[in-house]
């Protein structure tokens, strides 16, 4: 990782790289970077004096490329880095994109004595590891998209999901019967990177650290 090459950054595709935008612009960095209308995957610019290399991906692939040194640091929503689980220095919430992991029921069910609680989520490690830090023993269905549809057909009797403003959930005939966390993006660096990039890692924490 010598100080020659780009400071690569992996960035999810979407919305949260263009709530980015202003704030890569403090570091010379122009909006017209992230515009959705580039199918590049890979642009080029320069912070400072440093050149950068975002990587554009899916959100699911960046702490992987970043835990694997393929980019230096990256930005993604927090429930995708407990999801994975990666290994991952996270020096900055960014405080965008929030909302919360929830666990939601339809409204008025109720769970019968001796009944194994079946979950539903797209989040099997978070889910499971909620319930495991209560001692309660369930069965973990991952579901891919559309979990609310699983317990209105009986798939499950609950649901593990994000909401930001849970109009999803009453629509659908649910209710939000506790949090599992708060999510927002955060920054992530490598953390061989780290060590060998430090003041180009300072540099970006810096851009994206205030609103």
């Amino acid at each position: 990782m010598s100080a020659a090459q780009p400071l690569t950054v992996a960035l999810p595709k979407g919305r949260l790289a263009k709530q980015l935008a202003p704030r890569l612009a403090r570091a010379g960095i122009a909006p017209e970077t992230f515009s959705e209308a580039d199918r590049r995957l890979q642009r080029d610019a320069r912070m400072g004096g440093v050149p950068v290399r975002f990587l554009m991906l899916k959100p699911d692939d960046v702490p992987t490329y970043v835990e694997h040194g393929a980019a230096h640091a990256g930005v993604v929503g927090r429930d995708v880095l407990l999801e994975r689980g990666s290994d991952v220095y996270v020096p900055l919430d960014l405080g965008i994109g929030r909302c919360r992991m929830v666990v939601a029921a339809p409204e008025g069910s109720a769970a019968s004595p001796g009944h194994v609680l079946r979950v539903a989520t797209k989040y099997p490690r978070i889910a499971a590891a909620h319930y495991a830090a209560r001692g309660e023993d369930v069965e973990v269905i991952f579901v891919q998209g559309s979990v609310e549809t699983a317990p209105l057909v009986g798939l499950s009797d609950v649901i593990v999901d994000l909401v930001e403003t849970g109009e999803t959930l009453r629509q659908n005939g649910l209710t939000v019967r506790e949090t599992v966390c708060e999510v927002s993006a955060v920054l992530v660096v490598n953390r061989v990177g780290m060590k060998l990039r430090r003041a180009e890692v300072a540099a970006l924490t810096a851009c994206l650290g205030a609103p």
